[in-house]
């Protein structure tokens, strides 16, 4: 039967190579994070968007857009941390595909916010 969802039990293959540890230690931080990698959005989103449609799911703890380090201007994408992993879940299998300002948003786990990341 098909699903209309993602499964997550399933973590990308993907891994980030500024992580500090093992492939283990990256699919352990994983499964515990409570924090979602939101990719492919418009440049002209707002804080209060994303804030509106990510609140949905759960209490959000820390939003952090993602800047370009020169003109500071957004730049398609941005971390949010929630304070359950339920939450963060929910965000993951309901949000990822939803069309915001024009564009379907990427919605996925991330090992957390890291400066400079």
């Amino acid at each position: 039967m098909a699903s209309l969802f993602k499964d997550l039990n399933k973590l990308l293959a993907y891994r980030d190579r500024r992580f500090p540890g093992s492939q283990e230690e990256f699919e352990e931080a994983l499964k515990n994070s409570t924090t979602v990698y939101i990719g492919n959005m418009s440049f002209y989103t707002t804080e209060e968007q994303v804030y509106e449609l990510f609140s949905r799911v759960g209490e959000i703890k820390k939003m952090t857009m993602g800047l370009d380090k020169n003109s500071k201007t957004p730049c398609g994408f941005c971390f949010v941390l929630y304070y359950s992993r339920e939450d963060t879940e929910d965000a993951v299998k309901y949000i990822s595909g939803t069309i915001l300002d024009d564009r379907p948003i990427r919605v996925d786990f991330a090992w957390g916010f890291q400066e400079g990341r």
